[in-house]
């Protein structure tokens, strides 16, 4: 007997089969709305070997529930700005299909960590540097340390660079 729905969602049937191995198993819908993310993006996650899913007869992806802390991990390291190529090869070391342990996320967060707090010194010192730099108003291709720290343009030659 389906459940009650509001209108325009579709009917649930609950039936004894629906108590088995089937419901270890989520359909990319029911991935995207329990992770907030996209169903294109996790087609585009599975494009990159980020998640895995598996095919029905019908060829209809079947993700299992350990899905949805993996994506929650790319979540966070994506919010950290770790780039989806590392990610993934931080992800390819965990066991596929299971739940990544407390130990797995700490040796992953302690390795974003440490790239976490460089990223952040930079922006102190870019953040630093540019209060000074609205302080004088030159913004000199010559002198300037934000735009052309150290000279290091001046080795490129005349003309205009870009960084």
């Amino acid at each position: 007997m389906p459940s009650t729905k509001p209108a325009g969602q579709t009917p649930v049937f609950e039936t004894a089969a629906a108590t088995g191995p089937a419901l270890q198993e989520l359909s990319v819908g029911d991935v995207a709305r329990r992770s907030g993310v996209a169903v294109s993006t996790l087609h585009f996650y599975e494009s990159r070997g980020l998640i895995a899913s598996a095919r029905t007869a019908g060829n209809q992806r079947r993700y299992p529930r350990a899905v949805l802390r993996r994506v929650a991990v790319i979540k966070v390291a994506q919010r950290m700005g770790v780039p989806l190529a590392e990610i993934a090869q931080a992800l390819s070391a965990l066991p596929p299909g299971e739940l990544p342990s407390q130990a797995d996320w700490a040796a992953l967060s302690a390795q974003w960590r440490q790239q976490l707090d460089q990223r952040i010194e930079g922006l102190t010192q870019l953040r630093d540097q540019l209060d000074g730099c609205i302080g004088c108003g030159c913004l000199s291709l010559k002198a300037c340390p934000l735009r052309n720290g150290e000279d290091c343009l001046a080795q490129a030659g005349p003309g205009p660079h870009f960084r």
